[in-house]
């Protein structure tokens, strides 16, 4: 059964308006039946402001009019509160954390130029606006803008914005990045590695050989030479 949007209110202004009893003001406003009576009596944690139900919308003043008549009557609400939902747009981001949005637009821009200022816009919380500045570099505080990982930062999950690049780039007709740029830095510095590490290898092996000819050639001379 619908309930009034706020119960408590609605059964305090019920208590001082109306002469319903206990059992109807708590049927109506989902309480139970104490906590009418400690409203009534003024023993509540604090006391309450009283909600009109009929300036609310929520019952009709003959609906009222018809509980009060007959004390076995249950009023109808005229309709239910309406529910809060989510609405679409950006995220709600901490207080901590919005000094780091322009550093992971700036990174989304360099790394995927294929997401939108919409995608983006839904993915760190901000408006387009603010990534147009950034963009064109326009953005008051464009000096101190560094590229950085919005995911490092907090700003977005990874899942959400590997989402957004597959379907950014399904949209642009290309082939998603299948490599994650943050780490081509580290997979150029291994390959460096192994490569200067197999050189050397082959290096030490050949100067081996080297120094193993040297000491035949003084122990038994050198075998070419008449």
């Amino acid at each position: 059964m619908a309930q009034p949007l706020m119960p408590h209110a609605t059964a305090s202004w019920m208590v001082d308006h109306t002469a319903l009893s206990f059992d109807q003001i708590a049927e109506f406003c989902g309480l139970h039946i104490l906590e009418v009576q400690a409203i009534a009596d003024d023993t509540a944690a604090t006391k309450l402001t009283g909600r009109d139900p009929v300036r609310a919308h929520e019952v009709t003043q003959d609906e009222i009019d018809r509980a009060q008549a007959d004390p076995e009557y249950r009023m109808k609400m005229t309709k239910g509160p309406e529910q809060v939902r989510r609405t679409k747009g950006p995220r709600y981001t901490p207080v901590s954390k919005r000094q780091d949005k322009p550093d992971g637009i700036a990174w989304i821009i360099r790394h995927h130029p294929e997401i939108t200022d919409g995608q983006i816009g839904l993915l760190i919380g901000t408006t387009r606006t603010t990534i147009a500045a950034i963009r064109d570099r326009s953005h008051w505080n464009i000096a101190n803008i560094t590229p950085k990982d919005p995911v490092t930062l907090g700003l977005t999950t990874q899942r959400e914005l590997d989402a957004a690049v597959a379907k950014a780039a399904k949209a642009a007709g290309i082939e998603a990045q299948t490599h994650d740029p943050r780490l081509e830095g580290d997979r150029s510095a291994l390959i460096e590695q192994l490569r200067a590490e197999r050189e050397a290898a082959a290096h030490a092996a050949e100067h081996g050989i080297v120094e193993e000819a040297a000491d035949a050639r003084a122990l038994f001379g050198d075998p070419f030479r008449r």
